[in-house]
């Protein structure tokens, strides 16, 4: 499996897909992870993921926030 973009943050509100970003590099997914908090955690109804792409190819839910799905 090809790294690249292995790492995915996903924006949702709603229940919908705000936005995705996605990193080869598991630091700076997480960077981005933490940034996005900051930047789009005020959006009503915001939830951010961080998952991880397995060999699969399905992905594992690493962190959210908030911390669980309200």
């Amino acid at each position: 499996m090809a790294d690249l973009d292995r790492y995915r943050v996903t924006l949702t509100t709603r229940g919908a897909v705000v936005m995705q970003g996605a990193w080869s590099n598991r630091e700076t997914g997480q960077r981005k992870f933490r940034s996005w908090i900051g930047s789009y955690g005020s959006i009503p109804g915001a939830r951010i993921t961080l998952a991880e792409q397995a060999a699969d190819e399905s992905w594992r839910e690493l962190e959210a926030w908030p911390d669980s799905a309200a």
